[in-house]
């Protein structure tokens, strides 16, 4: 597989997926434009050898031509970014992508409109009624498959050179980023900067840790990571459980949890994952406390109780004292952490302290040179907010795509390019 660094693009066209899916407020402004920045490598890469990139991102969630959807609002910012005038399309697919394409000349770039203005992108049709009949249903997938098929040739027309440089969408199966691989050969296809530097940072922690491994999983719910967490009990040496979710397991172990969060039907789901940790000699370790609420608000009353002896009346929020000095000590231990999911609503200051002590003490074990790969949106949310998104070792841009890739699943984008 040859990767971008080797790869001279004097005189060729590239067609390269990012992910440009950036956050716009009601004026169209762009309101962070990480990602935009994160593409910036691959990007000056092609037009400094004299390339020219063909840039193709989606935006929203379009049920077709949709203004508030349209890339031309972001096109101006990517100019500036770049450097250079970038050229636009008013339709990915049209005689005006095609002419512009083939009309650009070496050091010019050109931005696609939105991808997904087509349901041939993603491969889905739509407009079908709610009571539309099964033989209905594969009529209509079964004619959309076929057009993607031309549309998806049409993209690849386009260029010499195909470059996936959208790691947030590398699981999904779509039009552009994995189908459109198959035609360019092996010489001819490869992974943009920010792409290869997600699959280097995964592969590192999954494939060859140092030791100790430390993952800390959060979020509310044990059946949104349960993928995660039984693929983890096969690779870590310690399993930090925190947020909502940990009120399950308090609960599967006999605690009192007061009103917290808790999902009564994954409570044996609890005590299997419990028993297979204690098999695997993985320590799982839930806060010996936590910072409780009388409602779900910032201006909660607020009490501080061990985990397993809630009030009624009384929700945990965040974790307490005890539960961040036993956090922060297994991380600062730690060779390799993971940390997907915080450990409290960080949303509400009142309850964000928890979080903060876990992203500085992932910060100090970084300084001292364990490897540490943040990621998920309200993770990489949490280190932006305490500002320590750079004395980290990775923040991935990922969310769905980074979590199906921790769960051991084959991501469709990445297959399509080194095969597995």
């Amino acid at each position: 597989m040859i990767t971008i660094d080797k790869f001279n693009f004097a005189g060729k066209k590239a067609f390269v997926r990012v992910d440009f899916n950036v956050p716009l407020d009601a004026n169209f402004n762009i309101t962070d434009d990480t990602r935009i920045r994160a593409a910036l490598p691959t990007l000056k890469k092609i037009l400094a050898d004299g390339g020219s990139p063909i840039i193709a991102s989606h935006l929203g969630r379009p049920k077709g031509v949709e203004d508030k959807y349209s890339l031309k609002h972001i096109l101006g910012h990517v100019s500036e970014l770049l450097g250079v005038d970038v050229q636009f399309a008013n339709d990915c697919a049209g005689e005006e992508a095609a002419m512009k394409a083939a009309a650009l000349q070496p050091g010019e770039a050109l931005l696609l409109e939105n991808l997904r203005y087509y349901a041939e992108e993603e491969g889905k049709p739509r407009g079908l009624a709610d009571d539309a009949s099964d033989d209905e249903k594969a009529a209509a997938k079964k004619a959309i498959k076929e057009k993607q098929k031309d549309f998806t040739k049409t993209l690849a027309s386009y260029a010499d050179v195909y470059v996936n440089d959208a790691f947030g969408t590398a699981h999904r199966a779509h039009a552009s980023t994995a189908l459109i691989a198959d035609y360019f050969d092996a010489e001819h296809k490869m992974f943009g900067f920010l792409m290869q530097k997600e699959i280097d940072a995964v592969d590192k922690i999954m494939l060859e840790p140092a030791r100790p491994f430390t993952a800390i999983i959060g979020g509310s719910k044990v059946s949104s990571k349960i993928d995660i967490i039984e693929n983890l009990l096969s690779k870590v040496n310690n399993l930090i459980i925190g947020g909502g979710m940990a009120f399950t397991f308090e609960k599967a172990k006999g605690g009192k949890i007061g009103n917290s969060l808790c999902e009564d039907d994954k409570l044996e789901l609890a005590k299997e994952i419990m028993a297979k940790a204690k098999a695997n000699n993985v320590n799982i370790i839930l806060s010996s406390d936590a910072k409780l609420g009388d409602k779900f608000s910032n201006d909660a009353n607020t009490q501080f109780a061990e985990a397993n002896a809630i009030p009624d009346g009384w929700s945990g929020f965040d974790i307490g004292p005890k539960g961040e000095a036993e956090f922060s000590e297994v991380i600062k231990n730690s060779k390799t952490i993971l940390w997907n999911g915080p450990v409290g609503v960080f949303e509400f200051d009142n309850f964000a302290h928890g979080s903060e002590v876990v992203a500085k003490a992932i910060a100090e074990a970084s300084k001292h040179g364990a490897f540490s790969l943040v990621g998920g949106g309200d993770s990489v949310a949490c280190v932006n907010k305490f500002g320590l998104a750079d004395q980290v070792s990775y923040v991935s841009t990922g969310g769905g795509a980074l979590l199906e890739f921790i769960e051991g699943k084959v991501l469709p984008g990445i297959k399509a390019i080194r095969g597995f």
